[in-house]
């Protein structure tokens, strides 16, 4: 036996002993589980106001701090009975019954930690144990999504167990009904409310702009949940926020400087910082700009001609067409490098947009200024209590840690994991390389196996997409060019040798059953929408 075997053995993994340290919790629920199949529907719906009256008598402070210590102390003492009711709720309601394993992510999110669940544990239906639990104070619960299709999808799913058991639970989306002023506060006052992270930020610059205070939407911050916490927490951690206001400038000096800058060479009149996404001018390249444009000083303040000149270079070497952004309608709009998907309505500041929109000759609109930002970073510590979930966790513990507080515990599959995980391959050029993918493709197809191939860029996906369109294979692309139809494809991509190509915007928290859905077939096909590309 390995010596790492034998110190594991004698002192365990601390994840397994973070485990087994809340086993009689799990095992309390369990015992109470006989018993409430027992109650009848309003026996059940009754436990949620005896839990509230608990709560009300519980011991307080003045102290913040050590108010809130009494109050985890009195959710503690009802977590066991709050937990069973979830899971008799959800086995009536949705005929869901929450598995063991999900019961202890469940008490993991109420200790403010990260649940590191694997794909297909049910991370959808673990956040409904803490979230009700946490909502019984009155003082609401946010439960934070990647994007609206999840949230307003996990509001009308989920919420149907908060409901039954008397809650109320509220969405907040970035367009439709759900995105008036009214809908929002009333979203905000229920007990529990799904929405996206970017909602939820932009609400808050909102409410901070706001002149008065009827005109704020939400109230004050108490417990997140956060689905794809990886995702939100450290890819996007120092995105801002930006609420901004028109700034009126000519768009003649933009096209000016788009004239220019493809007439500047790189390493000879500028250099490229592409990790930063900088640009920085050689002492010849400033000579060449203020030949070009016919001026004594390239950095006179009152002009700002090097600012707008770094602008167009900027558009020109750091910002590519169809992956950092596409021209839709006559507009350049940007591609989220996260999602992938296409961000309506969100233009780069200080001059950048207009500056890719006179590169790529569309009408240059106005210029913006900046009238509030915030950073997801700064948004998620404003919250006094913060968990998450995601599927990769451990590799960001260190950050978790350090930046906000917050521990990172693996919990258990259900059943043994029998995936097989095998080793990349490289390739020496990326012709040879989709060459192979092409090839592996049509062997998964033959033998009828559905088949995910996610790429990161739009660009990539439409390659991909031609080379099998040369080999006559059936199959769908999923990309900020063609996301409308973005649920149905996922819904159907476990069909029988269905292939499917997507960048990274698909599969956030979407169930692909082998087979493909049925419920949604019927649907889709009733509507007459069903487009398979060829």
């Amino acid at each position: 036996m390995a010596l790492i075997d034998i110190l594991l053995k004698v002192f365990k993994d601390p994840n397994i002993r973070k485990i087994n340290k809340i086993m009689p919790i799990v095992d309390r629920i369990n015992e109470l589980e006989e018993e409430f199949s027992k109650l009848s529907d309003e026996e059940l719906k009754a436990k949620t106001a005896e839990f509230k009256e608990i709560l009300s008598k519980r011991p307080t402070s003045s102290d913040i701090k050590q108010d809130r210590i009494l109050e985890k102390q009195a959710l503690d003492e009802i977590l066991p009975e709050a937990f069973a009711t979830v899971r008799e709720a959800g086995k009536r309601v949705l005929n869901l019954r929450h598995f063991d394993v999900q019961l202890i992510g469940g008490i993991f999110l109420h200790e403010g930690h990260i649940a590191e669940m694997r794909t297909g544990e049910g991370k959808t239906l673990v956040a409904t144990l803490p979230a009700y639990l946490n909502a019984l104070t009155g003082k609401g619960v946010h439960v934070v999504t990647v994007n609206d299709y999840l949230a307003k999808r996990d509001r009308d799913w989920m919420g149907r167990i908060y409901e039954f058991l008397g809650l109320t639970v509220g969405v907040i989306l970035s367009s439709g009904e759900y995105n008036s002023y009214e809908s929002k506060k009333q979203a905000y006052r229920c007990d529990i409310t799904y929405g996206t992270n970017n909602e939820f930020g932009f609400d808050y610059l909102r409410d901070n702009m706001a002149t008065n205070m009827e005109a704020l939407v939400q109230r004050p911050y108490n417990y997140a949940i956060i689905d794809e916490v990886d995702s939100i927490l450290i890819d996007e951690a120092r995105t801002p926020l930006i609420i901004s206001g028109r700034l009126e400038k000519s768009a003649q000096t933009y096209q000016v400087m788009a004239q220019i800058a493809p007439i500047l060479q790189k390493d000879i009149h500028y250099e490229v910082d592409e990790k930063n996404k900088n640009i920085i001018f050689t002492e010849e390249g400033v000579i060449k700009a203020e030949q070009l444009l016919k001026v004594d000083e390239l950095f006179d303040v009152k002009t700002q001609y090097a600012h707008y000149l770094l602008q167009a270079l900027k558009a020109k070497e750091l910002f590519i067409r169809d992956t950092d952004y596409v021209v839709k309608d006559n507009q350049v709009m940007i591609v989220d490098e996260f999602t992938g998907r296409i961000m309506e309505g969100r233009r780069w500041s200080e001059g950048l947009h207009q500056a890719i929109e006179a590169k790529e000759g569309v009408k240059i609109q106005d210029e913006t200024q900046t009238l509030a930002s915030i950073t997801f970073q700064n948004l998620f510590r404003l919250y006094p209590k913060l968990s998450g979930m995601t599927g990769t966790a451990m590799t960001e513990e260190a950050e978790f840690g350090k930046i906000y507080n917050l521990q990172v515990t693996q919990i258990p599959t259900n059943k043994e994991d029998k995936r097989i995980n095998y080793p990349d391959v490289i390739y020496k050029t990326k012709e040879k390389k989709y060459e192979f993918v092409a090839q592996e493709i049509a062997q998964m197809t033959k033998l009828g196996r559905p088949t995910l191939v996610g790429t990161i860029s739009i660009e990539k996906s439409e390659y991909l997409s031609k080379l099998l369109k040369k080999m006559g294979i059936k199959h769908n692309v999923l990309n900020a060019k063609h996301h409308e139809k973005e649920a149905y494809i996922i819904a159907q991509a476990g069909r029988l040798g269905a292939v499917t190509i997507a960048t990274n915007m698909a599969g956030r928290g979407t169930d692909i059953l082998l087979g493909g859905n049925a419920e949604y077939l019927a649907k889709e096909e009733g509507k007459g929408i069903i487009e398979t590309c060829l």
